[in-house]
Order: structure tokens, then sequence, then C-alpha cells
């Protein structure tokens, strides 16, 4: 008995922007192009089960095919084109920011990449063979920026990452403890962000927060619950990092759809 394949299949609405973005990029020169849709399908086939490229369903076509596709968008900056496009929209309200990080078990066929796991953003942690991705969103807990760096990398470091100025600049930020630091909150008040951020137990300076507005920080919590329903996202299999943050970002663009299409 012949079982259909779930494909979690393209709407018409969510195709008409990464087709027009697909067409900005595309070379004029060159072969004649694939069928896009149903490569682009392959691609989330792979994000949402977590499986193997040569395990691809042959309704999608040749899996070498797809995976060289994904990786010629991938490095051609195709999802970051998209998601900085969503975040300069105005869609979405952007005065109020969140950031966070969480650590991704990677599996252990993913070392091995070349120029070494730290650049492929591998590393050390209390959970072992880590991957940590760094997310800010905003009001409506929808990714603005992801980045990778090595597990044991500290917050620091990812909020220099995500916080780059070339995005919305948000009105209030909200971060956990993890950012409690002199150096971020004078980068914010340079920004004129107010920032609400818990205070560690050894600051000396006190700050106060207003724990109404901080317990929206939930959002960014709930958007790392969101992408890691994509299995490629919550386990680590890819060995480059540029894949492996194509596979977040694709995840963060079908959020944005899925929201604004309702």
């Amino acid at each position: 008995m012949e079982i259909s394949l779930p494909r979690n299949l393209m709407s018409d609405d969510e195709w008409s922007l990464f087709e027009y973005f697909i067409l900005a990029i595309r070379a004029r020169n060159g072969r004649k192009p694939t069928n896009h849709r149903l490569v682009l399908d392959g691609i989330f086939w792979i994000a949402r089960t977590g499986s193997p490229w040569r395990d691809l369903p042959e309704e999608f076509g040749k899996w070498s095919s797809v995976y060289r596709q994904f990786r010629r968008w991938t490095l051609a900056g195709l999802w970051e084109d998209i998601l900085e496009a969503l975040n300069q929209s105005g869609a979405v309200p952007n005065a109020l920011q969140m950031i966070d990080s969480t650590v991704i078990r990677a599996h252990h066929q993913a070392a091995g990449g070349k120029r070494g796991t730290p650049r492929q953003g591998f590393g050390r942690s209390r959970g072992g063979f880590t991957t940590k991705i760094h997310l800010r969103v905003n009001a409506h807990g929808l990714p603005m920026r992801t980045d990778i760096t090595p597990g044991q990398t500290s917050d620091y470091l990812g909020f220099d990452l995500v916080m780059s100025d070339n995005l919305p600049e948000p009105k209030v930020l909200l971060a956990d403890r993890g950012y409690d630091a002199d150096r971020i909150r004078k980068n914010m008040n340079e920004r004129d962000i107010l920032t609400q951020i818990p205070m560690r137990k050894t600051r000396k300076m006190r700050v106060g927060v207003d724990h109404g507005l901080y317990r929206l920080r939930n959002l960014v919590e709930r958007c790392f619950n969101k992408l890691k329903n994509a299995r490629r996202v919550a386990t680590r299999y890819d060995k480059t990092a540029e894949s492996y943050l194509g596979f977040i970002d694709i995840t963060s663009i079908r959020l944005w759809v899925r929201h604004l299409s309702t």
C-alpha cells in the first residue's frame, strides 16, 4: 500500500514572497531554472523532519540537486535578504524588542567541517558538543536577527552579533540577567534605548526593573519553542555554520509568513 507523504506545502502567498527574491538573485545567463517551488518544498521538508538529505522523497526531485540549490541560495544570502526585508517592512511594531540565547546539541555527524569546529559554531559546554543560537525578536515574538556561536560563548558576545544598528531600533529592550553588563547598558543608553535587565547578585550599583514589562520577555522564549518545531533547528546536523543558519532563517521567515497571513 502506498503511503502519502506529509509535505507541508507552501501556500500561494508564501510562494509569491520567496519567488520575488529568488528571481532577484537568479543569474540572467545559465541553464534553464528548475521548479524552484518544488525545490523549496523539499528544503522545507528537510527543515521540518530533520532527515538526512539522502532521505529526501523522490517527489521533490533528486536530493543532490535540491541540496546544491539550497547551498547556492544560502551562500548568496537569500534568506538574510528576505528576513531583512520583512523587518524593514514596518508590518510589525518594533518599539519593544527582546534578546536571548539557547544552546543546541549538535549531532556527532555534524563534526568534521572545514576550518575547524570553532569557526563553524561548535564548542563544548555543559550540554556537550553544542552550538548557541542568539536571537532578537520584536513585540510580536517574530525573529529579527539570528546568529550562532560555539556553545560555551557568553551572551555578551551574542549581544554584539544581534544588536547591530542596521535594523529598526527598539525603544525598550528586554533581556535576562545574562546580559547585565555595564558595557551593554552604556551602549543602549547611547542609543537612547531603555533596558529592562535584572541585576546580577554581584552588581554593586543597583538598577531597578519594571516587572510588569519584563514579563513580556516570554515572547522570545516562545519564539525559540516555535523555531525548535523544525527538527533541523532543534538538533544541529549541519557541518557548516552557513547551512545551519540557513535553516534557522528559513524557519524564521515561515513564522513571519504565518503571522502575517493570519
